[in-house]
């Protein structure tokens, strides 16, 4: 019996061979989406998942409390003596491991004379850690020992790295790598001094799925305790670095809220007085999603996002069910006889009912086949997109299989128990007469209703995209407060003759068509800001409680850049720190009304070490993304403090400017390697998410348009069929095309009318809490929601257009003959 229903199955598929093609086309896409959709997530939801001891690994954050907003914020650095603290006062801890990653590292391989034979340069990648870190995490080795992590100028290296280095992993132990780098700390850049690394160990490769993507581990307390190291006499708990911080294991069985009151105590305990912050732990498998406080790979997804995606494959796969549904039904005045025969020749209801629901399972299997073809093409591109490392292993992956085996019965039932509900309920006397027809309210309702539904999501999908769009657009037109068009910035490394080889590339650069070259610490605009929270104003002696960006910059970066300055004047030129600039945010946070009082203040900074007078305001400009608003700014000379060349290009024959460019800095930096980025590149950089997210919206809304009109196609197939005889005496009473084409369109319009008035209201809702995140956004326009609607309409058109074009120009003498 079972065999004779997939028999029968395949002969009706082959024979109706349109619809099938149809309803594979519109299932293969729809399962194609959700299963991309679960292995992003899957990928999403697995990192740092592979280590033992996941459970009971804890990283240890810093509750940043500010007084004047009464807010308190999260940050992943904690003060430089925290780990060694921890490991005193609480030796109940098993493994206490500090981090520090470092960022833009100059890498030189060098023979056993010392002299260099290749240069690299690691914008990330470069970890200080101790031996306890690999007690905490699995990161297997190759060869070497992770216990050589003890002693300074060490350094493990990943498989990858070695080779790149070395040629061959094999030959790499022993061999010398010298590394410059550098810490932030505060508003300070410092500088470590050149050291030369022995690599004592090789790591296996680093798993995509973690936000550890380790290159270098180089021993902690190689020109990098964070303390004493650094002139500081005594362990200093005001200081830390944006990437310093420290992971801890538990033992097991331990109260995790007990432990965060005792270190909540002890932080009291050792912070200064005035120090409002604590520490606390945050589990491990929270790190990768939390998008505020952010991570050593900076690949963070909320799980907001996570959901969201989930939505949108459930809603996918429902209209690619409805699709379905639809042309089953549509094909009902088709197969009305086939199902009289079988009752006539004894056929029950059941029996039927399992041989439409085989026929289902048949087209659902082919289609889950070719969403697998379909997932393995697209993965390269989405992987690109998205920056991932996807793949499909339906062998290995057991997951993968087993979405799979419940997308295929939840598919089946959801797909092939209306239709064979409609189909097998079919009476015999009257389908043999061909006096068939199935316009019962109900099942004309449902349909509609599917439809419905499917417009419903699809024009909520395009208007969220329009306004991702819009959002995006609004990112990279809005003015900033500052030229950015033509100006490069290229990293360099302070020289030790003082400022005389950039003071001379200065000059060269000028005379070969550059406009002007400021050195300085940062961009105007920078995510990751050095940062003053207290310092003090006009010789007072309470510190200002509100945090300062701080920007090192020669005398001319205001010109380079073109800043406005509405009171004072610009910095005088100086190697060191002798006056400051200010923004006009700085002016208001401290009870100015008029810019020119500041002038002549003195601010101090860095516990007084540094006292300087104000003499210039400066607009406000954005320092930030636009998620964020502008901060008090301070802005002085300092020559140990550049670390890039902002260099603005005359806009006429950019890639013949850049070449000199080019020979010109690597004639003067020979031993570090030479990159350079466009700032507008960098803007656009910060927004990478939302340019994703807004990809990924246009793909999906897509797919949605697309398997919604698959299900008009049905639909308007339907009522061509229901519709033949009416078609046919309204053409003989004198109906032209036009008038036959409106009698089908009319539904569909209303149809997707309602539909735009039920999405309207929720794409709204959603957009404007989506854009609830940004200071700087704009506000959602009306005719967002009409060109969403209009889309839609025009698409339905086309869609229905060719079975309406088909009934109005059908012979009314066939459409009215009685068989």
């Amino acid at each position: 019996m079972v065999s004779n229903y997939f028999k029968t199955a395949f002969r009706s598929l082959t024979r109706n061979w349109n619809y099938t093609i149809i309803n594979i086309a519109g299932l293969s896409v729809g399962i194609a989406v959700c299963m991309m959709i679960f292995i992003i997530i899957q990928f999403q939801t697995s990192f740092d998942n592979f280590h033992t001891n996941k459970d009971r690994v804890y990283r240890v954050l810093t509750a940043f409390h500010h007084a004047d907003a009464g807010t308190v914020s999260y940050g992943k650095n904690v003060p430089f003596p925290m780990p060694e603290g921890l490991k005193t006062a609480f030796p109940q801890l098993e493994q206490v491991a500090p981090v520090y990653a470092s960022h833009n590292d100059e890498l030189q391989v060098v023979d056993d004379n010392g002299t260099p034979i290749k240069n690299f340069k690691e914008e990330s990648g470069v970890f200080y850690t101790s031996p306890s870190f690999f007690k905490i995490f699995d990161f297997p080795l190759l060869t070497g020992s992770y216990a050589s992590l003890k002693d300074p100028n060490n350094v493990l290296l990943t498989k990858e790295i070695a080779n790149t280095y070395f040629g061959d992993w094999h030959t790499a132990m022993g061999k010398t790598i010298k590394l410059t780098g550098y810490y932030s700390m505060g508003a300070g850049l410092f500088q470590f001094p050149p050291v030369a690394l022995k690599v004592s160990g090789i790591l296996e490769s680093i798993p995509a799925n973690t936000d550890f993507q380790l290159k270098l581990v180089v021993a902690y307390g190689t020109d990098f305790t964070g303390d004493k190291q650094y002139g500081f006499q005594q362990p200093d708990w005001n200081g830390t670095a944006p990437d310093f911080g420290c992971y801890v294991l538990l033992p097991p069985n331990i109260s995790v809220d007990n432990f965060n009151n005792q270190l909540s105590a002890y932080s009291r305990k050792v912070l200064p007085a005035d120090s409002k912050d604590i520490q606390m732990l945050q589990p491990l498998n929270a790190v990768h999603y939390d998008t505020q406080t952010g991570n050593y790979s900076n690949k963070m997804i909320s799980k907001q996002l996570l959901n969201v995606l989930w939505l949108i494959a459930a809603f996918i796969l429902l209209i690619a069910c409805v699709n379905f549904i639809n042309l089953s039904t549509a094909q009902a005045v088709n197969r009305a006889k086939e199902v009289g025969v079988r009752k006539v020749l004894g056929s029950n209801r059941f029996q039927l009912q399992m041989q439409f629901i085989v026929e289902t399972f048949l087209i659902v299997t082919i289609a889950v086949i070719f969403a697998a073809a379909i997932t393995q093409f697209a993965l390269p591109y989405v992987n690109q997109l998205l920056e991932l490392s996807l793949s499909l292993n339906l062998l290995t992956n057991t997951s993968v299989m087993l979405f799979l085996l419940v997308v295929t019965v939840v598919v089946t039932a959801l797909a092939g128990f209306y239709p064979s509900i409609v189909l097998s309920g079919f009476n015999p006397v009257t389908a043999l007469k061909s006096k068939f027809t199935v316009h019962t309210n109900r099942g004309i309702s449902l349909r509609r209703g599917l439809v419905v539904f499917q417009f419903i999501i699809a024009q909520a999908l395009i208007i969220g995209t329009l306004v991702i769009v819009q959002q995006m657009n609004y990112f990279m037109d809005q003015p900033l407060g500052f030229d950015k068009e033509a100006v490069v910035n290229i990293p360099f490394r302070p020289d030790s003759t003082g400022g005389k080889l950039t003071d001379y590339l200065k000059q060269q650069l000028l005379k070969n068509g550059v406009e002007s070259v400021s050195f300085c610490s940062t961009a105007p605009i920078e995510d990751n800001n050095n940062v003053f929270t207290t310092f003090t104003f006009d010789n007072s002696i309470k510190e200002e409680d509100f945090p300062v960006i701080t920007k090192f910059a020669d005398n001319d970066y205001v010109p380079t850049y073109k800043l406005q300055l509405i009171a004072g004047r610009n910095l005088q030129p100086s190697g060191w720190t002798r006056e400051f600039l200010v923004n006009e945010s700085f002016v208001k946070s401290l009870g100015f009304t008029k810019p020119e009082d500041i002038l002549n203040k003195e601010v101090s900074i860095m516990g007084g070490l540094i006292k300087c007078p104000i003499v210039g305001v400066l607009k406000d400009f954005n320092d930030r993304s636009l998620r964020q608003t502008v901060s008090p700014l301070l802005i002085s000379t300092n020559s140990t403090m550049y670390r890039q060349a902002s260099i603005k290009l005359a806009t006429t024959n950019i890639a013949a400017n850049m070449g000199h460019v080019k020979k010109l800095w690597q004639q003067t930096f020979p031993n570090y390697v030479y990159e350079y980025r466009f700032l507008d590149e960098k803007i656009a950089s910060f927004y990478k998410q939302e340019s994703q997210l807004s990809q990924l919206y246009k793909i999906f809304a897509a797919i949605a348009i697309f398997l919604s009109c698959l299900g008009l196609y049905g639909l308007a197939s339907f009522m061509a069929a229901q519709k033949i005889k009416e078609v046919g005496i309204r053409k003989v009473l004198g109906a032209t095309s036009a008038n036959i084409v409106y009698l089908f369109s009319k539904e569909f319009i209303l149809l997707i009318t309602i539909a735009f008035v039920i999405a309207t209201p929720i794409a709204w809702y959603f957009m404007h809490q989506w854009l609830q995140d940004y200071v700087y956004r704009i506000s959602i326009s009306w005719w967002l929601f009409a060109v969403g609607g209009f889309i839609s309409i025009i698409i339905a058109l086309v869609t229905i257009s060719f079975q309406a074009i088909n009934a109005a120009v059908a012979n009314p003498v066939k459409s009215l003959r009685i068989e």
